[in-house]
């Protein structure tokens, strides 16, 4: 909700899209969501490139003719690392600081932290486990890798989901 202010000297504020005058609570607010907005963005853009490069890895359609070569397998683990801190450094560390004020938001993310730190967990152990690799993957130890992080990357997704639509449901 934004509440709109009468212009006076001194006060603070800001404009809204149609040049009405708001608050500077209001527009404090508006910069919160703002800024939340941008996070989720970010952290869902990784996330998509990550999930081609993991249909790619995988051999999902339509990638199933291609062999994962120790490069893409990089480039993979990489973006991987990358999406799992766009999460764990931009909404979860913004809630774990208090700079979410809605309760809610709080208390379901207090809810499924532990358990998406568990999909964080499991991603950290796939990147550590391609750099020791260095070029020495076994595709059958790799094949039951991806099959166990697929399912914790879903799992993950599941739950930033719920979060991620409490939180844009109050913006």
């Amino acid at each position: 909700m934004v509440i709109y202010a009468p212009d006076y000297p001194g006060r603070h504020r800001g404009t809204a899209k149609d040049g009405a005058v708001m608050s500077s609570e209001a527009q404090e607010q508006s910069d919160r969501r703002s800024g939340t907005r941008t996070l989720i963005d970010r952290m869902l853009t990784e996330r998509q490139q990550m999930l081609v490069l993991f249909e790619r890895v995988a051999g999902v359609e339509p990638y199933a003719d291609e062999t994962p070569n120790d490069e893409l397998l990089q480039e993979f683990s990489q973006i991987l690392v990358d999406y799992i801190a766009s999460g764990h450094f931009g909404l979860y560390e913004r809630i774990s600081e208090g700079k979410e004020r809605r309760r809610g938001i709080v208390k379901l993310a207090e809810e499924l932290y532990p358990r998406i730190a568990d999909t964080t967990q499991i991603a950290v152990e796939f990147n550590d486990v391609i750099e020791k690799a260095n070029g020495n993957s076994n595709s059958g130890n790799l094949t039951n890798m991806l099959s166990k992080l697929g399912e914790e990357i879903a799992v993950r997704i599941e739950l930033e989901d719920q979060l991620i639509l409490e939180m844009i449901g109050h913006t």
